[in-house]
Order: C-alpha cells, then structure tokens, then sequence
C-alpha cells in the first residue's frame, strides 16, 4: 500500500522515473516503518532492498518518510515493541563461538528456504484449480496444526516463543522443519501472504534448536538469545539485507543491544554464504522472470 501510494503520488507529481522510483520505495519502507513502528529498520529496508543503495539522496529521503509514517502511525498503533517482554539477554564467549560457527549453516537453510519459496511462488495453483488445491492445502494445514498450533498465522507467536526461551529441542525442531513446508504450501496452493513473518519465525526457531544442541556441550547461555540470534541471521540471509535484518530484531524486540556482535557475526557469515550460492532473496526469487 506504501509503494502504490508513493507511485500515485508520483504521477499526480509527475515526477521523472528516477523519482517515481524512489517514492514508491520509500513508501514501501515507510509502510513497514509504521505497521512495525520500526522506523530505522524500514529507512534501511528502503535502501537496501526496495532501492538497493545507500546514496545519501535516497537515504535522506527514506528517513523522512520512515519517520514521518511511524510518527503517524502513533495516532492510532501502539508504540510499543511488536515483541514484548523479551530479557536483555547477555553477552557470553559460548554464544559468540556459536554464533561464529552457525552462521555458514543459517546461510545453508536459507538458500534452500529461498529456493522453496521461488519454486513454489512459479508454480502456484490458478484458475480453477485454486478452487480444489486451496481447501485442501488449508485441510492439511489444519491436520498439521492439531499437533503443532504454532504453526497457524503468520508466525509471530512463535517467534515470541522462541525470544522468551520457551520450547525444547524436539518442539523448535519440529517447528524450524514444518514452518517453511507449510508457508510453501500455502503460497502453492493459491493462497496470497507475505513471507517476512514466516522468515523470521523460522529462523528463531531453528536458533533456538541450534542453541539447545549446543547448550548441552557448552552451556552459558539462554535459548532466546540464540534464536534472537538465529532470527537475524535467516532474516538477513534470506533478504540479502544484513543491515535491514539487524535493525529489525532490535527494534522489533527493544532488546538484543548486549548480544548485538554476536547477531552480527551470524548474519554477516549467512548472509555472504547465500549469497555465494544463489544469490537471490525471498523478494526477488518470487519475481517472473518477464
């Protein structure tokens, strides 16, 4: 809605294509901005991935209109943390070392969660045939969800989970493994939704697996802190976008500062190592190719 306000704007304007592009970018990144009340991460989520620069004319602008949105906003959302309540973990040698040596592997399963997310967006059901393969897909949703109700909705209540530390090896690992099948399956089966939830979601989920497997070698830490950890790495990997993967935990959650480097060292190391592999994004592998 952002994006088709600032091109709106820009015909009435009738501004030049370099800046109908760059309004309709900031309005994208300013309707994140507002919606998440994440002013900076949507200032960055403009440059980085909807522009894909940071010059300073494009950041000057995707800051005010970041600002301006979630100032806004204000009048009528909470200003509080989408994600509330999460500890001000800290910082321990045993999650820095993990961190160290699970970005490359986030990296990994965030190629893998993009190619499954592109496959799956090229070759959703239309027609008709949404008439027959959307219930049923929505069937299986159902039946998958009497075991794991985590699993329903975009993803946030599990993500909020997995930031207070609840959850044990066998739950987050079966919640990593089914939530980016039952996304896919979703999206295939004809049904329209964003991705940047269920991302997130996943990614915090298989930290925090991550993180218990390794608490019972090299205790020290707690398990929200590795899937805050985990969730800015795929978040990051997944969208190309380290800055703009960062930004958000911290804003989304109002915590994380205290194991901001070790965030940093995940999301950098998975982000290099999917883009060394694919290259793409969950935004630009659903893109036709046309």
């Amino acid at each position: 809605m952002g994006g088709v306000s600032g091109s709106v704007l820009a015909s009435w304007a009738r501004l030049s294509p370099a800046q109908r592009r760059l309004l309709v970018a900031c309005g994208g990144g300013a309707g994140l901005a507002a919606v998440y009340n994440v002013p900076l991460a949507g200032a960055l989520f403009t440059a980085e991935i909807l522009f894909g620069t940071f010059a300073l004319p494009v950041i000057l602008a995707a800051v005010a209109c970041s600002c301006i949105a979630t100032a806004t906003a204000w009048l009528y959302l909470p200003t509080h943390a989408t994600y509330l309540d999460i500890p001000d973990y800290r910082m321990t040698m045993t999650l820095l070392v993990w961190a160290l040596l699970v970005g490359p592997v986030i990296g990994v399963m965030s190629s893998g969660y993009i190619r499954l997310i592109g496959w799956v967006s090229h070759h959703r059901a239309a027609g008709w045939r949404i008439l027959i393969a959307l219930p049923l897909g929505l069937t299986v949703l159902g039946l998958i969800g009497l075991e794991y109700p985590q699993l329903f909705g975009n993803g946030k209540d599990m993500a909020h989970s997995a930031f207070l530390g609840q959850g044990g090896l066998v739950l987050l690992f079966a919640l990593f493994a089914l939530k980016p099948l039952v996304t896919a399956l979703c999206l295939g089966s004809g049904g329209s939704g964003g991705v940047f939830t269920p991302t997130l979601s996943t990614g915090a989920a298989l930290g925090g697996f991550l993180g218990v497997a390794w608490s019972l070698a090299w205790p020290g830490s707690s398990v929200g802190a590795y899937a805050m950890v985990g969730a800015a790495a795929m978040m990051g990997a997944s969208m190309q976008a380290p800055l703009t993967a960062l930004a958000l935990i911290l804003e989304l959650t109002h915590s994380g500062f205290q194991i901001v480097v070790p965030m940093m060292a995940a999301t950098v190391t998975a982000t290099a190592v999917a883009r060394r592999i694919d290259g793409y994004s969950i935004y630009s592998a659903r893109l036709s190719a046309t």
